[in-house]
């Protein structure tokens, strides 16, 4: 089998009539280049189809341009869809990624994990798991040795870290707010499982929501799923039992909602003149369920894209020792995507408040 010799910086160089610190300088978009010069080393480039060596480019900078991601529950759609984002800017801004994936949620031992990504030098970690339990009591005390940056996604405020997440309170309350809005006085609500943060967000706004309006949310007038499918159906049913006045139902994921439309067709229930439902994820699948599904709209992908760009930002910083400049909360705000489930074609069952 014929290899071919890998071109050189060197022999580009050589080709091109200057040294190979000039060339060094192209290829790192440095300024201190003339322009017809620098365009003479592209031309070059392409011409023996040099490739600038990644390895090369860490020794001589002292980093290795590689992010650590830790990420979990990769069956779930929101999780894969974030990594969808991260996969996608980190390409873009000339990153590699290092992925972890852990075995549970709630996984406690974090630290050899930490050692392994510090040991191959990535530059700095994407943590991507949702705050589930206690899966964050660990931060305190391992964060204090950490020698690189790292960005959290979908967690509660916590002093001194960097986080992103979506407004889950404000998603919770506009969903409810639009059933209210399309005449629905007793909406109900199916919820993730109750130990994820981002469920108990999404479960407060659906409250406040109705107490805004003058309405007394019950216990009984929500049911507890899983995020699947299949715990979604067992949650409306029970929904249904314990909830019998129920005109409208909140679900906090699209997932789930799938399930409540196909158990309101089974029954006959029509929807949305019987029965209005809303989503919460906007899985592009939502649109096409026998009933389009209304949802509200959480761009995991642009949550993963903005995490590359925060922990770039936070690695810059690093290298230049500004400290605590780059620590800080980002909230992604949540949108309404209206479509048949949600809007009523008659009103003459309508209560008044």
């Amino acid at each position: 089998m014929y290899f071919t010799k890998r071109p050189t910086i060197k022999e580009v160089a050589q080709a091109a009539g200057v040294s190979t610190q000039t060339v060094s300088r192209v290829i790192n978009d440095r300024p201190d280049v003339a322009e017809d010069t620098r365009e003479k080393i592209h031309q070059v480039i392409e011409k023996l189809g040099y490739q600038p060596s990644a390895l090369a480019r860490s020794l001589i900078q002292q980093r290795s341009y590689t992010l650590g991601v830790v990420t979990a529950g990769l069956k779930f759609n929101g999780p894969s869809r974030t990594l969808n984002g991260i996969t996608f800017q980190s390409e873009k801004m000339g990153y590699s990624l290092l992925l972890k994936e852990l075995p549970r949620f709630d996984t406690e031992d974090i630290k050899p994990l930490l050692q392994n990504l510090t040991a191959h030098h990535v530059d700095g970690i994407i943590w991507a798991v949702p705050q589930v339990g206690d899966n964050r009591s660990w931060i305190d005390e391992e964060l204090n040795d950490l020698p690189i940056p790292i960005v959290f996604l979908t967690m509660e405020n916590h002093p001194g870290l960097t986080i992103i997440s979506f407004d889950n309170y404000l998603g919770g309350r506009m969903a409810t707010e639009h059933l209210l809005q399309q005449g629905y006085r007793h909406i109900g609500h199916i919820t993730g499982p109750m130990d994820w943060w981002e469920s108990r967000q999404r479960k407060a706004g659906w409250k406040a929501a109705l107490e805004s309006a003058g309405l007394s949310p019950q216990d009984h007038h929500s049911t507890e799923g899983n995020w699947s499918s299949s715990s979604g159906e067992v949650a409306f049913k029970q929904l249904l039992n314990q909830y019998p006045e129920m005109d409208a139902v909140f679900v906090a994921n699209d997932q789930m909602a799938l399930s409540v439309i196909q158990v309101s067709d089974r029954g006959n229930v029509n929807i949305p003149d019987r029965l209005g439902v809303v989503g919460m994820d906007g899985m592009p699948e939502a649109a096409y369920f026998k009933t389009p599904l209304s949802t509200i709209v959480l761009d995991q992908y642009l949550l993963g894209c903005t995490a590359v760009e925060e922990i770039v930002h936070s690695i810059e910083k690093s290298r230049e020792h500004s400290e605590h400049e780059n620590q800080r909360t980002i909230i992604l705000s949540p949108e309404l995507l209206i479509r048949e489930s949600s809007v009523r074609s008659s009103r003459f069952d309508i209560e008044s408040p």
